[in-house]
């Protein structure tokens, strides 16, 4: 198979798992941040978080279809998520951060109402304000 050229199934599939990895790595470098180097979440982090592993669940699932039709419905859901977590941290930066407190804003109510934080609270638990994790 050296030399041939890749099918765009095959091209599709791994760019697929390259950003199901990269989001995870993502995940995995906030994780570090906090644990690492105490720099805590907001609300707006931890969602931001679960949007990013939303998303490498949606590219699994999309590099593991077979069908271009049926590959397209993960990807766009993962388009769709992707484009959430760019305005979650735009607001993040632009407005949160300006705030001193971001308790019950809209990334709280969305991580609480999926249990998230009760679920996994090592990753998922917001426990800075916005304003303290704007670094």
């Amino acid at each position: 198979m050296s030399g041939a050229t890749l099918t765009p199934n095959t091209t599709a599939t791994r760019w697929l798992w390259g950003m199901a990895l990269l989001c995870v790595a993502a995940v995995g470098a906030a994780l570090a941040a906090q644990y690492v180097w105490d720099m805590r979440p907001c609300p707006w982090c931890v969602l931001q978080r679960a949007i990013y592993l939303l998303i490498a669940v949606l590219c699994v699932a999309g590099a593991c279809l077979k069908s271009r039709a049926a590959r397209a419905v993960p990807v766009v859901l993962g388009l769709l998520l992707a484009l959430s977590g760019a305005a979650s941290a735009l607001y993040q930066h632009l407005v949160a951060a300006a705030s001193s407190s971001c308790n019950l804003t809209l990334a709280d109510k969305i991580v609480s109402a999926l249990s998230l934080d009760s679920l996994l609270p090592s990753v998922f638990s917001a426990t800075a304000s916005c304003a303290d994790a704007a670094v």
